[in-house]
């Protein structure tokens, strides 16, 4: 089948078999590697990527299900949240780090839209409250081999303007 995205703000055009996940589509066809292939099941994130801006895992996508969708993998993306991985350790490997800052990314987009999260205290209130638990809650999709947990939750806190007063990068 012949299916057009655009991709990081390029037009694409692929033709691809019914059952190719986004992931390999990306990889594959469009050699765009910065996107990993971890459990290829969706569990541990690797392959998240931005569907819109939405956070979603392209091992569990068809390409043919994003016809005409924008998506952004990390060789798009260029946001503070990069700089603050390197500052905070927030990676070791590395092979995780692209799905986390993508997700991180949507993560960030879904708190400024005010939604709730699995440990939100009051769903009804207005303004999401983002702290340790909550950002570790919503980023629970995504593995972290290495255990750099603490550098990335540090680090979305840099990227979203809430760092605490004395944390710094080192």
């Amino acid at each position: 089948m012949e299916i057009s995205l655009r991709v990081n703000g390029v037009a694409r055009e692929l033709d691809v078999r019914p059952q190719v996940s986004l992931l390999d589509a990306l990889r594959e066809h469009l050699g765009l590697t910065g996107t990993k292939k971890g459990c290829d099941q969706g569990a541990c994130g690797a392959c998240t990527v931005l569907a819109d801006g939405e956070r979603i895992n392209a091992c569990l996508a068809l390409a043919v299900q994003y016809e005409g969708r924008e998506i952004t993998t990390i060789e798009g993306v260029e946001h503070p949240l990069q700089a603050a991985f390197v500052g905070f350790d927030g990676l070791q490997c590395g092979y995780c780090t692209p799905g986390q800052i993508c997700s991180a990314i949507g993560m960030l987009a879904e708190v400024k839209q005010g939604e709730p999260s699995a440990v939100t205290d009051d769903p009804a209130e207005a303004a999401v409250e983002l702290d340790d638990e909550d950002i570790r809650e919503r980023m629970s999709g995504n593995l972290c081999r290495c255990g750099a947990y603490n550098g990335i939750v540090s680090a979305i806190k840099e990227a979203a303007g809430i760092a605490e007063a004395g944390e710094d990068a080192g």
